[in-house]
């Protein structure tokens, strides 16, 4: 039996903000924003060749602190090419660090432990990761 995931629940402070920064500035494609009356409204949105989207919200969401998730991870075919582009959609994203050493051979020194991190305006904190080929 295959487990996906699909969904994950990123708490944002200001939805109208949130939904700007994850469509307009990372791509991100609006699946559906869908107000349910004065106290619940739902924004999904799913990362350009992605399984996986996100969902910001309030009154049907899960509540957590704004700002609170840390470590989601997105994985590109070339880091230079997304920094490049993250930069020119006005994100402010860090530099292309190495984390450890590849445990193989890999056609791109970047493969497997290039990485940029960037933050949208509540905090949350996210990663990518070069992986251009896999075993």
């Amino acid at each position: 039996m295959n487990w996906t995931l699909e969904v994950v629940v990123v708490p944002v402070s200001d939805l109208d903000r949130a939904k700007a920064f994850y469509a307009d500035q990372l791509g991100f494609a609006v699946d559906h924003d869908t107000v349910l009356g004065d106290d619940v409204r739902i924004v999904q949105l799913t990362p350009p060749g992605s399984g996986c989207s996100i969902v910001i919200g309030k009154g049907a969401v899960p509540e957590m602190p704004s700002g609170s998730l840390k470590g989601l991870q997105l994985v590109v075919p070339d880091l230079a090419k997304a920094r490049t582009e993250l930069l020119e959609r006005g994100v402010e994203v860090s530099e292309i660090q190495i984390l450890g050493e590849n445990p193989r051979p890999v056609p791109d020194p970047l493969d497997n432990v290039g990485f940029v991190f960037f933050s949208d305006p509540d905090g949350n904190a996210w990663a990518v990761q070069q992986i251009s080929s896999r075993a």
